[in-house]
């Protein structure tokens, strides 16, 4: 009898202590370890940008990252190669949703051919965030961006003014399939053909953010139009081809420079003259206001369908003042 309650005593124990083991952490059917054994989900938000190749880009994913710390979330940061490569930011957006993520941050390249992919997050209550481009969809339940329409109409004023309300000026736009591409260069063309009717537009061309594929495009509207007052460059890529264009052919001093976005090469031109101004946004602003939404909807948390996050012109009288400097990077 006393061996019999001693087993009972030692298999009630055992169970005690099964009983009281730590929480197991199981994987999904994607194999990502983000379900746990009593059902809670680990907060994993896939970050998809346009690109890697500009400093902008980079800003963004210090924003992004930030904002992963402060709510304690886990984010990847991606991007294709170029911002021409829509087909690659399928294929990462596709890969994201495979892994069933908490909720996903898009910056489209092409604000229609992702329509697809973002209907399957929907059917699959998964939150979409926008950030810098939007999307031509009611699906996203906020972007975090520029009034690109705005600042582009800033920039037109800027340049107006600089070339004293006359002449010939040209646009190299990153793209016309982005909601970024397609607000800028409307926000910009749209401004001066409603304010400045002796400006005259002479040509509006897309280099793909890419500097040297802009370079190329600026010096070829430069040498067809000789006369040319004013440039617009409607990012980072593109601003720099037009500078690189100008100083190649001997433009300096003759043509004026506007551009758009605050890297390095853009901040030392505008200081030694060369470049007349810019518009900068908020690019650690953006990631971490993307992020910051993602985590409340996946909370069930009211979010902005808007989130403006700001802009500024600055030229060499404050391209070093306090304001200024919080929002340029390197």
């Amino acid at each position: 009898m006393k061996k019999f309650i001693t087993l009972l005593l030692v298999i009630c124990m055992i169970g005690a202590f099964a009983g009281c083991s730590p929480k197991e952490t199981k994987k999904d059917d994607s194999g990502d370890q983000n379900v746990t054994s009593n059902g809670d989900e680990k907060i994993y938000i896939p970050v998809i940008s346009k690109g890697f190749q500009h400093q902008f880009w980079q800003a963004v994913k210090l924003g992004a990252e930030k904002a992963a710390k402060d709510y304690n979330v886990e984010i990847t940061f991606e991007g294709p190669e170029s911002e021409a490569m829509v087909d690659k930011q399928i294929e990462m957006l596709e890969t994201a949703l495979s892994k069933n993520p908490s909720a996903i941050c898009l910056a489209a390249l092409d604000s229609q051919a992702v329509i697809p992919l973002l209907e399957r997050a929907q059917e699959n209550n998964i939150p979409v965030i926008g950030f810098d481009s939007g999307v031509d969809s009611e699906i996203p339940v906020a972007t975090a961006a520029t009034n690109n329409l705005a600042a582009a109409a800033l920039a037109a004023d800027k340049m107006a003014e600089l070339i004293g309300e006359e002449g010939k000026i040209a646009l190299v736009v990153h793209d016309q399939t982005s909601r970024t591409g397609i607000d800028r260069r409307d926000g910009f063309k749209n401004r001066i053909e409603e304010a400045y009717p002796n400006i005259k537009i002479v040509d509006i061309q897309y280099g793909e953010g890419d500097q040297l594929k802009s370079t190329d495009i600026a010096k070829s509207i430069l040498l067809a139009h000789p006369d040319i007052k004013g440039m617009f460059g409607a990012n980072e890529g593109s601003a720099i081809g037009v500078l690189n264009a100008v100083k190649e052919l001997g433009k300096q001093g003759e043509v004026t420079v506007v551009g758009y976005d605050s890297g390095k090469q853009q901040q030392e031109a505008i200081r030694s003259g060369e470049q007349a101004g810019a518009v900068t946004q908020d690019p650690i602003g953006i990631g971490y206001k993307a992020v910051e939404a993602a985590v409340k909807a996946t909370k069930g948390e009211e979010v902005d369908k808007d989130i403006d996050t700001g802009f500024h012109y600055y030229d060499k009288s404050n391209v070093d003042s306090e304001d200024i400097q919080a929002l340029l990077y390197e």
